[in-house]
């Protein structure tokens, strides 16, 4: 019978992999639909092409980067930019590949109002990072939370992870333990 519990564990640890490699799976798939609606060849679409290549360095199959092209043609998808105040009045950009634009943005409210957080105007939060040449949002000052807020913010962050259209979170939370904050005290 030791056989079999072992293979019951195995079972599940590759169960839990597969789920978490699918996730990553569809989000890296999602971001190569949405840069190939503008431009289908990666020679002339260097967003597409950074992003077929973060497909291939997740070991994506070369079919699944295809079909997400020509998925492109004909499935239109939006991208949106999700502006939010977190616990503690944290700043969260959410970056959003959707082909339901009202549904994502009432789910994704849902998600917010669930874990302390708010829904914010167009603006009112994005000036507080820049873009860099890669697309990635870095936060201009950053927001130290305490062990309090911590759980919170992980929490809301996880949520939005989870979320099958959310492609990349961008908060200028600073998470810090309270040893480091009496430190720098």
């Amino acid at each position: 019978m030791s056989g079999h519990n072992k293979w019951s564990q195995i079972k599940h640890k590759k169960a839990i992999t597969d789920q978490k490699k699918a996730k990553v799976f569809t989000k890296l798939l999602a971001a190569v639909q949405a840069s190939a609606r503008e431009e289908v060849n990666p020679d002339f679409n260097p967003r597409l092409r950074t992003a077929i290549q973060k497909a291939k360095e997740a070991n994506i199959p070369q079919e699944n980067i295809e079909r997400a092209i020509n998925r492109a043609k004909d499935n239109p998808t939006e991208e949106m930019l999700i502006e939010a105040y977190g616990p503690g009045g944290t700043a969260f950009l959410i970056a959003v590949i959707t082909d339901s634009r009202n549904r994502a943005i009432a789910e994704i409210k849902k998600l917010l109002s669930d874990n302390n957080a708010k829904f914010a105007e167009q603006g009112s939060v994005q000036w507080m990072f820049n873009q860099s040449l890669e697309g990635e949002w870095t936060p201009k000052f950053e927001q130290s939370i305490n062990d309090e807020l911590a759980p919170e913010i992980e929490s809301l962050m996880e949520a939005l992870d989870d979320h099958q259209d959310v492609v990349e979170i961008y908060t200028n939370a600073d998470i810090k333990s309270k040893e480091e904050v009496d430190i720098e005290e």
